[in-house]
């Protein structure tokens, strides 16, 4: 059982019991900040922080600058001291390309073959290249000593009391490094996580400060502070990739180096892989390219190693950059551009969505020439306005949207906005509910409205007409072919075939695809109608409690609510929704036109039956008896192709999380479900997770 501390024990001195204090602090911040697996409760680790405290403060002859206590930051310094690196710190060749990789690699494999060097010593270790502060920490005896900045490569500047503020800095290593080298440099990067840096931004505007461009630049300016107060406030981490100079301990190879940091308690990347081929390395860079997106800290490329040290001081540098090793640089996530106008769309519940056009900008590879904006609340907290220098994001295929304004670019010119008093779509005063952040169009007949509650309702993931997207819809309208959903069932191919660059065999297509979307699940058609709050799974939710349209239709507020998964919030909308004679009408003409109005009756029946079984059908399979909740965007699953794929593996998917959730599964722009699965313990997973899951 670990030592949680207590009062004076018999037979230990001060120094005895501030010495095996220390090394349980630094062992239980090492489970905390560097494994994310604590042992102890905060209660405990509190326990234990205070008696070391309370002993140094009775014995401050005792105190060492590297004692946990000593973490926090001190008085401002008047400026940096110059540090020289024992070992220079290199900087990196760039590879742009696959091509340019293999073309590394190739003279390699040239100059290891002329240095004496067989294939079988052709081994690399693949790195995230951490888009941060490059430091050297230089560790005496196991005890850190100096931290500083990588400046020129040659000097840097000492920025040791800043580091020490760090959580994931040790101040000392683990007993499991011993013995320790007399001297060694630790090569590592600041950085700042992706939440964390918007805060930032978000509490810069707030203050009136300039806003920072990227995360790299936040974490150079965090760590670059006089005051290491400052410092201590932002919530840095760190990765740690290396060694430079090392006196007293021999390492034959870098994968060596990496399983001696993390024992010595260094936070070393969890996913760094080896590789014995150019095709491995280059599948293993394309992997990281992939997965980019899903990180919560910014990598700009992999960084590719040859794994035998020996074979590194053999092939030595060309310049400022080593022989043996290159950076795989990806394409930037983040540009600045100009934000020209912000515009409004009228959502298919009426609800005003605002977005920017942009001037056209290259942002990942792709160019961008708008972003979301999510709300008003939003752009004010950003203090976003006409005319700004932004920074635009894009991480894989998530749309863009806008980080920060570059506030201290603006010229005075710049237009602040205000969300407008009417509709933009058919002139109806809008409305705001109280509590909510949303300003609505009220009018049930605007066309706006109408138009995307078709789009949705055509949708892959409601009833998945194909062929009938956006534009086509558009036409619909402004032709009076259409006036809602249902109206879709009553069209004739020879309608369609008269319209522009379509003719008669895309019109036949067309027809065909509507045809087929009446059968589609009631689940489906419940999410199709649109209902305010009610997404795929509370969709899926409702059609297993209930059965049938009819069913849910006559069911009260109460009835509704008893749902599990289904709030009081989203019964009172379906309520609302099966109070409007529009919206009964519309059902009616789409269960005349053949729409799917009820489940197949189950083996299981009854609606304990339905609340109480595993997947869809009660299916047998490894997610047998789990309950799962999604959240967020998911790099190549629709939330209904996640759900159906889980449903087939036995799995529950439910809309909210509680402690009956066994895992929620982790998408782009996850919400408050993840911060509620972050306090209950529950394990997360990402899409790759989902499909090991899946595979048994």
């Amino acid at each position: 059982m670990a030592d949680t501390g207590g009062t004076a024990r018999p037979g230990v001195t001060p120094a005895e019991r501030i010495e095996a204090l220390r090394a349980l602090i630094r062992h239980h911040d090492y489970r905390y900040y560097v494994l994310d697996s604590p042992e102890i409760s905060d209660a405990e680790y509190d326990a234990l922080f205070r008696e070391l405290q309370d002993l140094e403060a009775a014995h401050p002859e005792l105190i060492t600058p590297d004692s946990p206590t000593q973490r926090v930051g001190g008085e401002p310094l008047a400026a940096f001291r110059q540090v020289r690196h024992i070992e220079p710190m290199l900087s990196l060749a760039n590879a742009k390309n696959e091509e340019e990789l293999r073309a590394w690699y190739t003279r390699v494999a040239k100059l290891a073959g002329e240095a004496g060097a067989g294939p079988e010593l052709l081994r690399f270790v693949l790195e995230p290249k951490i888009d941060g502060l490059a430091v050297s920490l230089r560790y005496e005896d196991g005890r850190l000593v100096v931290g500083a900045t990588r400046g020129n490569g040659e000097v840097g500047e000492d920025v040791t009391a800043n580091l020490r503020t760090i959580s994931t800095v040790p101040l000392a290593m683990l007993a499991a490094a011993a013995p320790y080298p007399s001297v060694v440099e630790v090569r590592g990067e600041v950085y700042l996580p992706l939440a964390a840096f918007a805060q930032l931004n978000e509490q810069r505007v707030a203050a009136g400060e300039p806003t920072f461009a990227n995360p790299r630049n936040a974490a150079a300016g965090s760590l670059r502070q006089l005051d290491p107060r400052v410092t201590a406030s932002r919530p840095l981490s760190t990765w740690f990739y290396g060694i430079g100079y090392v006196e007293g301990r021999d390492f034959a190879a870098h994968h060596e180096v990496l399983e001696w940091l993390r024992r010595a308690g260094f936070r070393v990347n969890p996913d760094v892989r080896m590789a014995a081929t150019v095709e491995e390395v280059i599948a293993g860079c394309r992997e990281w390219e992939e997965r980019r997106d899903r990180l919560d800290y910014d990598i700009d490329g992999v960084v590719v190693k040859l794994d035998d040290r020996r074979l590194q001081s053999a092939l030595g540098a060309a310049g400022r950059d080593p022989r043996w090793a290159v950076a795989y640089k990806f394409a930037p996530t983040t540009a600045q551009t100009r934000l020209l106008k912000i515009h409004i769309n009228v959502g298919r519940t009426g609800v005003l969505n605002p977005w920017a056009e942009l001037e056209p900008v290259e942002v990942g590879g792709v160019t961008v020439e708008r972003a979301t904006l999510h709300n008003e609340e939003d752009i004010r907290r950003k203090d976003l306005r006409e005319g700004d220098m932004v920074i635009v994001q894009r991480a894989g295929d998530v749309i863009p949207q806008i980080v920060a304004p570059l506030t201290e670019l603006r010229t005075g010119a710049e237009k602040p906005f205000s969300m407008p008093s009417e509709c933009p779509s058919c002139g109806t005063p809008v409305v705001r509910v109280a509590g909510e952040v949303a300003v609505r169009c009220p009018n049930p007949g605007c066309p706006a409205k109408r138009a995307e509650a078709i789009k949705h309702f055509v949708s892959k993931g409601a009833m998945d007409i194909d062929g009938v997207g956006e534009k086509l819809v558009e036409r619909l309208l402004s032709l009076g072919l259409i006036r809602d959903a249902a109206d879709l069932y009553r069209l004739e191919a020879s309608q369609l075939a008269d319209l522009e660059r379509l003719g008669e065999k895309s019109a036949a297509n067309i027809i065909a695809a509507i045809e087929a979307s009446k059968k589609r699940p009631l689940a489906r058609v419940i999410f199709a109608l649109g209902i305010p709050h009610v997404g795929a799974e509370n969709a899926e939710l409702l059609a297993r409690r209930f059965g049938s349209m009819q069913a849910l239709r006559e069911a009260s507020m109460e009835e509704i609510a008893e749902t599990p998964g289904i709030g009081p919030v989203i019964a009172e909308s379906v309520r609302q929704y099966f109070r409007d004679p529009r919206n009964l009408d519309l059902l009616a003409r789409l269960e005349e036109a053949g729409v799917t109005m009820a489940a197949p009756a189950r083996a299981d029946t009854g609606a304990a039956g339905a609340r109480e079984g595993g997947g869809r059908g009660g299916a047998q399979g490894p997610l047998s008896g789990k309950t799962l909740v999604l959240t967020g965007t998911l790099p190549t699953l629709s939330r209904q192709q996640a759900t159906d794929l889980i449903e087939a593996a036995g799995g529950r998917v439910t809309g909210s999380v509680s402690t009956k959730t066994d895992y929620v599964v982790v998408g782009e722009e996850a919400g408050s479900k993840l911060t509620r699965a972050r306090e209950l313990g529950i394990s997360l997973l990402d899409e790759e997770g989902l499909r090991t899951l899946l595979r048994g």
